[in-house]
């Protein structure tokens, strides 16, 4: 089947007042960046649909490009006949006909927008169910819950048909919740704190520390390859590599080895509380959930928390790591977050962290070390990209990783 639109329903944006226009407009500007490589599409976002006119367009390519985009509840594939009864009868026909199975229960579902035409809601449920009920007679009318639903949309250009319905990603569109800095790691947890933190329509930028000669370029490639899969959901992340290696190496002479995580978690939040001021983000995402390391217990994040009053949102707060471990699968992070590269969370690593760090003790060995000096060669040391999805960095270094394998 041919289709000649997509059209999309909204999930919570529908619940909006009076600035739901304000989303709409805003999930119009996506999905528009998120289709642009297709010719000829149109886009058209109006209070209650959005529709995707496909002009000849590849409606399964599209399709899955709009899975990946946030504010989206579902989608029907339509086709679109003239305003004539019997096409509008033998194109539903052929539609139920392609997806038939014995036992199939089907409802008629129309909505009218040309009061004008000649038929009434009530009259084209009728006359459609009666037509699918002589042209299959194995089929059964079933009003609640049934295995189709034919929906028949009479507008002023034309009828549509569609009768399937496929799940979007639901959320808000990314751009409604205001902005904040994520702190990616290059593990499993951040990247999935990344998807639920563009879920609900945050725009973010990745800081991500990177520690050479102790960290590998491997181990930033990987980081930015994680990053460029989650940029499907925004359409682009800036990515922001901060080095680190001086400023691990001074906490591990100069600090005592229980406290060496707590303060180099410390400098880490400082370093990202800078940069969000700085780019105007009003907020610091991370993967941490409840007790699972050292650093996340309650007393470690008191004492790391300290050092800035910006907010810090963690999504996975309360998740089991497998149920993480699920929507890492789910969103195609987890095979890459588990490539054996070491990242600077990973090094130095004492053999017994403090998970009960006591916060004057915290402050006190933090300043054994020069945090204003280390903090600006840090800050004068970032490096910032622009990443997009489809880009891809592990194969621009396919001989260094063909001795992992």
């Amino acid at each position: 089947m041919e289709y000649s639109e997509i059209m999309v329903r909204y999930g919570e944006l529908s619940t909006k007042g009076k600035n739901k226009k304000d989303f709409i407009k805003q999930l119009g500007q996506n999905v528009r960046k998120a289709l642009g490589t297709f010719e000829g599409i149109e886009v058209k976002a109006q209070h209650d649909r959005l529709h995707v006119t496909l002009n000849g367009a590849d409606s399964d390519a599209v399709m899955k490009r709009l899975k990946g985009v946030f504010g989206i509840e579902n989608f029907s594939p339509s086709v679109k006949v003239a305003k004539d009864i019997d096409e509008i009868k033998q194109t539903a026909i052929a539609m139920v006909k392609e997806v038939f199975k014995p036992g199939m229960t089907f409802k008629i579902n129309t909505r009218r927008q040309d009061k004008e035409f000649q038929y009434d809601t009530y009259q084209m449920n009728e006359i459609m169910g009666s037509t699918l009920l002589e042209a299959i007679p194995e089929l059964t009318v079933k009003m609640k819950h049934p295995d189709l639903e034919l929906r028949v949309e009479v507008r002023m250009n034309g009828v549509y048909l569609s009768g399937e319905t496929i799940q979007g990603a639901g959320g808000l569109p990314v751009g409604t919740g205001g902005k904040a800095v994520m702190m990616l790691s290059g593990g499993i947890d951040s990247p999935v704190a990344s998807y639920y933190a563009l879920r609900r329509g945050v725009k973010i930028d990745m800081v991500h520390f990177y520690s050479p000669p102790y960290t590998s370029e491997q181990a930033l490639a990987k980081a930015k390859e994680l990053t460029a899969r989650l940029a499907g959901y925004s359409g682009g992340i800036q990515f922001i590599q901060v080095p680190f290696a001086k400023i691990q190496e001074t906490i591990k002479e100069k600090v005592p080895e229980g406290y060496l995580m707590t303060v180099q978690r410390r400098l880490m939040l400082r370093l990202t509380a800078a940069i969000a001021e700085k780019r105007h983000a009003k907020g610091i995402f991370n993967g941490e959930s409840l007790g699972q390391v050292a650093s996340q217990t309650l007393e470690s994040m008191a004492a790391i928390n300290d050092v800035t009053s910006m907010p810090i949102l963690r999504p996975l707060l309360s998740m089991d790591k497998t149920e993480i471990i699920k929507v890492a699968e789910d969103i195609d992070t987890y095979d890459l977050s588990i490539l054996p590269y070491e990242d600077c969370c990973t090094i130095f690593t004492p053999p017994a962290p403090k998970t009960h760090p006591d916060l004057e003790k915290s402050r006190k060995y933090e300043g054994y070390i020069d945090v204003e000096g280390l903090m600006k060669e840090a800050l004068d040391g970032i490096v910032i990209s622009e990443i997009r999805p489809g880009d891809n960095y592990l194969n621009q270094n396919e001989d260094v990783f063909a001795e992992l394998l």
